[in-house]
């Protein structure tokens, strides 16, 4: 049994909740790469800026090969932002994170917030194991779960 806010009951179960986990410790199975998710209520100011503070806060900046990648969303605003460490920005590239973006925000415009962040990390597992595959000595440097803030 989990314990969330209530606010975040509006938008997703407990269900949900642990299939975007489950999301992230499969694609994460396929890389070195650590993938977050990241679900507030209101987003303080622009989503960008947030989503750079909440990696920073969640210390993803901290990864072995500075390969974080972190989903934030600000559900009762309707903002939502991903954003890469150094190391995967300068192999994907801003086409790439652009095709990712819109994707996502399709799923959510249409209502299909599980499956968006399912996608979403499902497709940064993918580019992620391109660019950063699994290696024998690694470790899942931070928690898979879906954090709320």
């Amino acid at each position: 049994m989990a314990v969330h806010p209530i606010w975040v009951l509006r938008w997703m179960s407990d269900d949900d909740l642990a299939a975007v986990s489950e999301a992230i410790a499969r694609a994460e199975r396929r890389t070195s790469a650590e993938v977050r998710v990241h679900l507030e209520r209101h987003c303080p100011g622009d989503p960008t800026a947030r989503a750079m503070a909440v990696f920073e806060q969640l210390a993803m900046h901290d990864t072995r090969d500075r390969n974080g990648v972190l989903v934030y969303l600000a559900l009762e605003d309707h903002w939502f932002a991903v954003v890469g460490d150094r190391g995967i920005h300068q192999r994907v590239g801003q086409l790439y994170w652009d095709e990712l973006v819109r994707t996502l925000g399709a799923d959510l415009a249409g209502g299909r917030l599980r499956e968006g962040l399912e996608g979403a990390v499902e497709a940064l597992g993918g580019a992620l194991e391109h660019h950063f595959p699994h290696r024998p000595d690694d470790r899942n440097e931070l928690s898979d779960r879906v954090s709320i803030g």
